[in-house]
């Protein structure tokens, strides 16, 4: 169909979606859930849509996620699914023994109107939750917003549990961001290299990027503690990394436990990281060290280097909002020009934030919240670009239109290892760099003419 469009021919549509940049809001949730030590995430509706978190979960990670269901059937569809979670719950603390349980809804409860609170609170009552264990929830129906917005929801249900005791603790609160566990586990070392003592929630690192030891463990040895979600309410103060999945959170424990928070973006290139540091330093009362300004010259030494090969190049580029405001922001200091950007999620605050990142420069930036693919597609055919970044879902767009592709962001169904290697910090900005530019060069060579040979006798 789009090969039969007419150049600057753009199908507008206001009620239809093909191929949306996101995914529903329970795998946000389930993702989050897992960053907590000991934590089942628990999907309150049918099994198939348990089964389809869990398994895109598992393709992108590579790795086995658990999680329980409500298990709806035609009765709790009518009639309502507490009686199906008040079992689960004492089946799931009896059989699997985790510390917590973390309850996403799905769009069925949401509908019926279950009330997660009130359900819990009745299960404690009913003595099946064990003294010492704890049970989260979060309302996460798929048909409001994102992904994105199921992780928001279920970190806010985690900061619940942060407690004023009146005497801080000397930690700086770390609101990752939905990343990856290298990603984590980066942010963590920048953070212990600058001194600074610091609590990050949720954190998957040491869980999705477990060691193979040969024996299965349900619940490994990483993740924020229950004592450390309490004891947030007690830090000097917070930093989100995003707003769309990490401020709310922050707000709550500043609301309620006076927490200061500052809200920043995700520290993907040189200047969000910049920031980051910045920030972390003054909050945690520290000074930088040498050792992260040496990291931070290497990524300018790579620029600097490889600037010829990155000016002017058009980049599409679609997936989360925080991911996508950071790396944007890259782009364009690179001399890049991020020219389409797509995200699935609503929100008209995402399309006034690229326009001001790429304000004044000498190209027009095509943006679009609770966008899609086909709608992407449509811009490339209209006006090529040089440079897909996204994730696996432009594929598609890279084949037909053979454009050189970045696989980031989430999911990537189709390549492995993405969960290993950061690209947040300065040490991610040099991966990034090095996959771009590979990229890049490589169909330069590609493009290069064959070089011809005279036989002189």
């Amino acid at each position: 169909m789009l090969l039969r469009h007419t150049p600057k021919d753009v199908v507008e549509r206001s009620a239809l979606m093909i191929n949306p940049a996101k995914t529903c809001q329970p795998i946000g949730a389930m993702y989050a859930a897992l960053g907590v030590h000991g934590c089942l995430p628990h999907s309150h509706g049918s099994q198939g849509c348990c089964a389809y978190h869990r398994s895109t979960l598992t393709r992108h990670y590579k790795e086995p996620v658990p999680a329980a269901t409500s298990s709806f059937t035609e009765g709790a569809s009518v009639f309502g699914g507490q009686a199906n979670l008040l079992q689960a719950i004492d089946n799931i603390f009896t059989v699997y023994e985790p510390e917590v349980i973390a309850v996403h809804t799905t769009c069925l409860s949401e509908t019926i109107g279950d009330d997660l609170k009130q359900i819990a609170d009745k299960a404690m009552k009913e003595g099946k939750i064990p003294e010492g264990k704890t049970v989260i929830g979060a309302p996460t129906p798929s048909y409001v917003g994102s992904h994105v917005t199921g992780f928001s929801n279920m970190v806010k249900a985690m900061a619940e549990l942060g407690e004023r005791s009146g005497k801080k603790n000397g930690k700086v609160n770390i609101i990752p961001g939905w990343v990856e566990p290298a990603d984590m586990l980066e942010i963590k070392r920048l953070a212990a290299m600058t001194g600074v003592d610091t609590t990050m929630f949720p954190d998957t690192s040491g869980i999705l990027d477990a060691p193979l030891t040969g024996e299965y463990t349900m619940f490994p040895a990483g993740g924020a503690t229950v004592a450390d979600l309490r004891g947030s309410g007690d830090a000097i103060g917070t930093l989100a990394l995003g707003e769309w999945c990490s401020a709310d959170a922050a707000r709550l424990l500043d609301t309620r436990c006076k927490v200061p928070c500052t809200v920043l973006d995700m520290p993907f290139g040189l200047a969000a990281t910049d920031r980051f540091i910045n920030i972390l330093r003054t909050v945690g009362g520290t000074t930088v060290p040498d050792s992260v300004m040496h990291e931070r010259g290497q990524l300018v030494d790579m620029i600097s280097d490889m600037h010829q090969y990155f000016y002017g190049k058009r980049v599409a580029i679609w997936g989360d909002p925080d991911q996508l405001i950071s790396m944007c922001e890259f782009l364009v200091s690179l001399d890049m020009q991020p020219v389409y950007v797509v995200t699935g999620t609503p929100g008209s605050r995402f399309e006034a934030r690229i326009k001001e990142i790429c304000a004044g420069q000498p190209y027009e930036v095509k943006v679009r919240a609770k966008g899609d693919m086909f709608l992407m597609h449509q811009w490339i055919k209209n006006e090529p670009v040089d440079l897909l970044i996204g994730n696996t879902y432009g594929k598609y767009i890279a084949r037909d239109e053979d454009i050189p592709f970045m696989r980031w962001g989430f999911p990537i169904l189709d390549r492995q290892g993405h969960q290993y290697f950061p690209t947040v910090g300065y040490k991610g900005g040099l991966r990034l760099l090095e996959k771009m530019l590979n990229l890049i060069l490589d169909r330069k060579d590609r493009d290069a003419p064959e070089p011809s040979f005279e036989l002189v006798l």
